[in-house]
């Protein structure tokens, strides 16, 4: 599974700006963090192995800017059939990120990540609009949504 892969999963279901794939795919990485691992202390199961940087319009998966930087913020048109995972738990989760944060704008949700632990530790020091390759980290990705998720029960 890359980057790239899930966010042609959610483009599979319409056309979407680069940001906003970009924070889907993030939604569906850290989300994964916390729901497959045990401890912040020993992270062994990521959806993919690249990490979400921490740029100013929110976490970035610099593969996935690569792939779509052509399109700066106009949408990526929508693809048609379905992509599939192996792993039928990866596809489940995925419909639910796209329940969850597909009817979001690439700017509520740049708000909503903002707003979020992970990436504000990794941007603490770093000016408001200065650029940065500082990694999230894995261990806050998983306390921080693992709360979430024992909080939403």
């Amino acid at each position: 599974i890359t980057a790239t892969k899930v966010a042609q999963y959610f483009l599979t279901r319409k056309e979407l700006t680069p940001k906003k794939l970009q924070k889907l795919v993030y939604y569906a990485y850290a989300w994964f963090v916390a729901l497959n691992n045990d401890s912040a202390d020993d992270i062994k199961n990521v959806l993919f192995a690249e990490v979400p940087q921490a740029w100013v319009h929110g976490p970035v998966f610099p593969s996935l800017f690569r792939e779509y930087r052509e399109y700066g913020w106009n949408e990526v048109k929508k693809l048609k059939g379905r992509i599939k995972f192996a792993n039928d738990d990866v596809q489940a989760l995925l419909e639910v990120i796209w329940s969850k944060f597909g009817g979001y704008s690439a700017d509520e949700l740049e708000a909503m990540t903002h707003n979020e632990l992970p990436w504000r530790e990794a941007r603490a020091g770093v000016p408001f609009l200065a650029p940065s390759d500082k990694e999230l980290s894995l261990s806050t990705i998983f306390t921080y949504y693992n709360e979430l998720s024992e909080k939403a029960v």
